[in-house]
């Protein structure tokens, strides 16, 4: 009977009574000065769609530049929407995609996504393509 993948840091117990934790460290924690810098890498961004947008796209664009922000800054972001928004500035403004997939393939991005826990944290490096952060010294001994 296939019971998944098991490689990497997954587990998996055999028997009667078994329980099992993991932990990874304590979660990491977002500081005022990260949430300055995400609010500097929006501000950024928002110049950048501006400039580039032409004029029946600007308004639309910003729009979705604020959809993205209030994702990315939620309590649990919402990464159905960072998706959305990528795929838009894509489709509809190519010139600027690379900014917005920058902004949200950022580690300080990352950050606030690890902060939603580690199934968020894992489905957000799938659908972006983020590798997971190498382990923290005390985890290799």
């Amino acid at each position: 009977m296939p019971v998944g993948d098991v490689s990497g840091r997954s587990q998996v117990a055999v028997g009667k009574d078994i329980s099992q934790a993991q932990t990874h460290g304590a979660p990491p924690v977002v500081t005022e000065a990260d949430r300055a810098a995400v609010q500097k890498m929006f501000d950024e961004l928002r110049v950048t769609v501006a400039r580039e947008a032409p004029p029946g796209e600007k308004e639309k664009a910003l729009e979705r530049v604020d959809e993205l922000k209030e994702a990315v800054t939620a309590k649990e972001p919402d990464l159905t929407t960072m998706e959305y928004v990528k795929n838009w500035f894509v489709k509809h403004l190519p010139s600027v995609a690379g900014s917005v997939v920058g902004l949200i393939v950022h580690p300080l991005v990352g950050k606030l996504v690890e902060v939603g826990g580690d199934a968020l944290a894992a489905s957000f490096r799938h659908r972006f393509g983020v590798e997971e952060s190498a382990p923290k010294a005390e985890e290799n001994g």
